[in-house]
């Protein structure tokens, strides 16, 4: 009786081990945080006889980068030309670009890593009157 006495509390002892284990270590996976959209707004003016306005922004994190030509006026229809590109320091290096752009038109693209891009305004045509513009540039 005295073997199975210590041979229960070999057993209790073993299992009160296992029970006061200390695993309440928790796992926890990062989530990725979305970078909030940022929007910029650039106003100007194309007049006749004057070719275009190229505007610079930089853009922190990858994702979707939009253009859209918010506002023409007086004339809501003119036919100008919309691009977005890289800058490189001097120029405007055109990525994509909308010949057909008036009031309303988005260009949209993805940049794959943060860096400077530039968006730019251009006659297509003759320009009657001075004509005042509004982009926007909505990037992460």
């Amino acid at each position: 009786m005295h073997r199975v006495f210590r041979r229960e509390l070999l057993i209790f002892a073993v299992l009160l081990t296992a029970a006061c284990s200390s695993n309440n270590a928790t796992t926890t996976t990062p989530t990725p945080t979305t970078p909030v959209a940022i929007t910029e707004t650039f106003v100007g003016t194309l007049a006749p006889n004057q070719l275009a306005h190229t505007h610079t922004f930089a853009v922190p994190n990858a994702g979707t980068v939009t253009a859209t030509l918010s506002s023409l006026t007086p004339d809501t229809t003119l036919v100008i030309g919309l691009s977005l590109g890289t800058w490189n320091g001097t120029a405007c290096q055109v990525v994509l670009a909308n010949d057909q752009a008036t009031q309303g038109t988005t260009i949209t693209g993805t940049i794959s890593a943060a860096g400077n891009l530039c968006v730019r305004v251009y006659a297509v045509g003759t320009i009657p009157q001075v004509e005042t513009y509004q982009i926007n540039a909505t990037h992460p």
